[in-house]
C-alpha cells in the first residue's frame, strides 16, 4: 500500500519544465513521420514521378483542412490575444491581400508535377485512409479541450528538419523538382519554427497539472498517429499496389517502386 501511495503520488506531480518538454521532444523522436518508409523513399529519389503526384495530391488534403482546423479552434478562444496570434496561421495558408499564402504555393507544386488544378482542388483522387485521417484531426480540435486543440500542432516541433531534408533531397534527386515547386517548403521552415515556439512556450505555461501534462502528451502522440498514417496509405497503395477505388490512378503505375527492383 505505501509503494501504491508513493507511485500515485509521483503520477499526480506536474513534471518540471525541463522533464515536460523533454517527453515532447522524445514522443518526436520516436513517433514523427520523418521516420516512415515512404518518406524515406520520397527524400532519397527512389520514387517514380507518378508515386511523387500521388504524395504531393494526397498532402494536399491535409494542407486545405489547416485552415478549416485552425478556424474551428479559433472558434473556442475566449482570449483576443491568443485569436490575434492564431489567425497568422490561417493567413499563412490562405494569404493575404496581395500576398499567396501556403495553399497557393502547393498548386506550384501539383502544378509544377503535371496535375491538373481543378483535378486537385476536387479531392476526389484523395485516398480514404487520408480522408479519414485528416477529418479525424478537424474533430479531434473540435471536440478536445482547447488546451489539446492548440498543442496537437506541436508537431511542428520536428516539422523544420523533415522540411529541409525535403528540399535538399527532392532538389537533388528529382529532374521534375525545382525551386518553383518546393517553395512551400522554404516558406515553412521560417513559418514553422515561429509557430512550434508558440506553442511549446503555450504548452508549459497551461498545462500545470500532470493530467493536464500527459494530455497535452497524448494530443501529440495523436497528431503524430494522423501524419503516420497518412503516409502508410501511400505505400500501402502506390508502393504494394493496392490502389482502392476512385483514387488517384498515375499513368506510370506499371512502372512503380518496388523492393526488388
Amino acid at each position: 500500500m505505501k509503494n501504491l501511495a508513493i507511485k500515485t503520488e509521483l503520477e499526480s506531480t506536474p513534471l518540471t519544465k525541463t522533464e515536460f518538454v523533454k517527453k515532447l521532444r522524445d514522443i518526436g523522436k520516436k513517433r514523427y513521420h520523418d521516420n516512415c518508409k515512404f518518406h524515406h523513399l520520397l527524400h532519397s529519389g527512389m520514387l517514380n514521378k507518378g508515386q511523387v503526384q500521388a504524395w504531393a495530391l494526397n498532402r494536399y488534403y491535409y494542407q486545405i483542412n489547416i485552415s478549416i482546423k485552425d478556424s474551428a479552434l479559433m472558434s473556442r478562444i475566449k482570449n483576443p490575444e491568443l485569436r490575434r496570434i492564431w489567425i497568422k496561421r490561417i493567413l499563412d495558408h490562405d494569404g493575404r491581400k496581395n500576398d499567396e499564402g501556403g495553399i497557393e504555393r502547393w498548386y506550384r507544386l501539383t502544378d509544377g508535377l503535371g496535375l491538373d488544378r481543378d483535378y486537385v482542388k476536387s479531392t476526389s483522387g484523395i485516398l480514404p485512409a487520408t480522408k479519414f485521417a485528416v477529418d479525424a484531426y478537424v474533430n479531434f480540435v473540435k471536440e478536445k479541450s482547447l488546451l489539446e486543440g492548440v498543442t496537437s500542432s506541436l508537431t511542428e516541433l520536428f516539422a523544420p528538419k523533415i522540411h529541409k531534408e525535403r528540399i535538399s533531397g527532392m532538389l537533388e534527386n528529382y529532374d521534375f523538382v525545382n525551386d518553383i515547386t518546393m517553395a512551400y517548403f522554404k516558406k515553412r521552415v521560417d513559418q514553422a519554427t515561429d509557430d512550434a515556439d508558440f506553442v511549446l512556450d503555450y504548452a508549459v505555461k497551461n498545462a500545470r497539472t500532470r493530467l493536464e501534462q500527459e494530455s497535452v502528451c497524448e494530443a501529440l502522440k495523436f497528431k503524430t498517429d494522423v501524419l503516420w498514417v497518412q503516409q502508410d496509405a501511400l505505400y500501402h497503395a502506390y508502393i504494394n499496389g493496392h490502389v482502392p477505388p476512385g483514387a488517384f490512378m498515375p499513368e506510370d503505375f506499371n512502372d512503380r517502386y518496388t523492393e526488388d527492383r
